[in-house]
């Protein structure tokens, strides 16, 4: 026994004095789902004891308030938040997120294991846990062109590493499915067999063949009937919120029905504006429980259920042995923290620095007006149908508008062209397309941050105002960009490998909420527009897709062309 276990069994029994003594407050105990009339004691960091404890180096009178543990993200991508992990840090805390689980794929598809083991060097002394699932999909499929793509040496190399406890969300469902041997080999390095899923719309017998490979969570269902195929044959269904993929609502079904077990709160992608107007993971239990989920079970799902998932056996709950990650609420309806409790104490923030090769990543291809040119021909033409408020898109067919030989935007039909030009090696290659449901009337935006190989994604009516757009983006080292008139006229810098600001929150925000207004006032009526745009790139989730190697037909899973004969 060492010394430690020794003061904390001495401060249980009241032998010795806790370093804090939280008393007065209601206390939710996770396993029972009761509230405890008991003080909280605390000892280096960690919850010893629940009861009448007098002494206390520290005491701390919490009378009328509820405590609870601290939020945990089941599943999410730091990058998304557009923010270094210090300010991300410094953001969701204050909502009460005191641990998540990453998928760093977004750093990784920049800047290979290299930019995952120093995202995990970064964590080091963060007052926020940061857990890593090792990317298993770099490249998320054949389609997309990373720097390079991972092996299967360089998961291991990640699983060998402190807080990497798993692999990351199985984004090529249909490799699994048919059991590719590239794909098998992921799940059976004999270092985990801890795996996350990602298998949209994938029902039935696929269904079946995807868990037997020991797949065991899910975070894209999108209807409850889809979750509750994949609860009853035993995967922990993961219910998502995220920017463009508010799922919440539409899930909670189940749990009223069949209870709040093998369920669990992930925010997988989630916007600065998202989480300065509505928070973080508090968002989804005030929302789950205005739709009528008891507190206590939304409470167990944001965080016990996380953890044990996760096999976290030291977050999760405010009970003896487990880490003093402990939250202050006035009421159960807001979930708005009065306090924050990181391991006992105020979250201690610092700031972080981040290398010159970290910040160095964009390497583009001379662009100009004439990049963008698709010649007539086709009498038809496969267009992206943009679905509001999901990942999610259709695979439309529109006559193509043509003018002096050119298939072109039609801003007046809502068809306007998108590209994705390879930016990690400055190859010239570039794919093409159309999309419609996005309302653009005139110029054009783009991004470095382009699900999953974060090419740069460029959308527009103008092939000049495109060709600007990328041209700036290499520039300023990547970050997202609106143009019009043949220059760029807002813009936010994303040094940090083209995916993140070295800015506060309150920056990026303000920054991206006017580009925003910007782009409403220049037709465009899509909510999110940055993230969605995003994602029309992502080529593991259907319907029709675009990579700098062209239409990815997600069903078929294979490259279609443009025009339809």
């Amino acid at each position: 026994m060492t010394l430690i276990d020794a003061h904390w069994m001495a401060v249980a029994r009241g032998d010795e004095p806790a370093d804090l003594v939280l008393a007065g407050g209601k206390v939710l105990s996770v396993f029972t789902k009761e509230w405890l009339d008991v003080d909280v004691a605390i000892k280096d960091g960690h919850v010893v004891g629940l009861g009448r404890y007098e002494g206390g180096r520290e005491r701390r009178d919490v009378s009328g308030a509820f405590l609870v543990p601290g939020f945990i993200d089941a599943h999410m991508h730091i990058e998304s938040s557009k923010l270094m992990v210090d300010e991300f840090a410094r953001a969701v805390l204050a909502h009460g997120t005191t641990a998540v689980v990453a998928d760093p794929h977004e750093i990784a598809n920049v800047l290979g294991t290299d930019g995952i083991h120093w995202l995990l060097d970064c964590c080091t002394d963060l007052p926020l846990d940061v857990y890593v699932m090792a990317s298993s999909c770099v490249p998320a499929s054949r389609f997309e062109s990373p720097r390079r793509p991972f092996t299967t040496g360089d998961i291991e190399s990640l699983l060998r590493r402190h807080r990497t406890i798993g692999i990351a969300e199985m984004m090529n469902f249909p490799g699994v499915i048919a059991g590719d041997e590239s794909e098998v080999a992921k799940l059976t390095t004999g270092l985990t067999d801890h795996v996350d899923g990602h298998a949209p719309g994938v029902r039935g017998s696929a269904l079946n063949a995807y868990i037997a490979a020991g797949i065991r969570s899910d975070h894209e269902a999108t209807t409850a009937e889809e979750a509750l195929e994949k609860r009853r044959l035993g995967m922990w269904v993961m219910l998502r919120e995220a920017s463009i993929a508010r799922n919440l609502r539409d899930l909670l079904p189940v749990v009223k029905q069949y209870g709040s077990d093998y369920c669990m709160f992930c925010t997988d992608d989630r916007e600065p504006g998202f989480i300065v107007e509505e928070g973080h993971i508090n968002q989804m239990v005030r929302v789950a429980v205005a739709e009528g989920i008891s507190p206590e079970d939304a409470v167990v799902m944001a965080t016990i259920n996380s953890a044990t998932y996760h096999r976290l056996w030291h977050l999760g709950a405010i009970a003896p042995g487990y880490q003093a990650d402990i939250l202050v609420l006035d009421d159960l309806r807001s979930f708005t923290p009065r306090e924050v409790l990181k391991r006992g104490a105020p979250p201690h923030f610092v700031k972080l620095t981040v290398p010159e090769w970290v910040r160095q990543t964009v390497y583009l291809a001379p662009v100009t007006a004439s990049s963008f040119h698709i010649p007539a021909g086709p009498r038809q033409i496969r267009v992206i149908g943009v679905v509001p408020g999901q990942l999610l898109t259709r695979s439309v067919v529109a006559e193509p508008s043509v003018r002096d030989g050119s298939i072109v935007a039609d801003p007046a039909r809502d068809l306007v062209k998108i590209a994705v030009l390879e930016r990690h090696h400055a190859s010239g290659r570039a794919g093409l397309g159309f999309a419609t449901n996005i309302g653009l009337q005139r110029g054009a935006f783009a991004s470095t941050v382009a699900h999953d190989a974060h090419n740069v994604v460029v959308l527009g009516v103008d092939d000049a105002d495109m060709a600007a757009c990328a041209c700036r983006l290499a520039e300023i080292g990547g970050g997202i960009v609106v143009a019009e008139g043949g220059h760029v006229i807002e813009e936010l810098p994303l040094p940090v490998a083209g995916l993140m600001s070295d800015q506060p929150l309150a920056q990026v925000h303000e920054r991206l909420s006017s580009m925003e207004r910007r782009l409403a006032g220049m037709g465009a009526s899509i909510a999110a527009p940055f993230m969605t745009l995003s994602f029309l790139a992502l080529s593991v989730i259907p319907e029709l897709k675009i990579t700098d190697r062209g239409l990815v037909d997600v069903a078929r899973f294979e490259l279609v062309p443009l025009g339809i004969e």
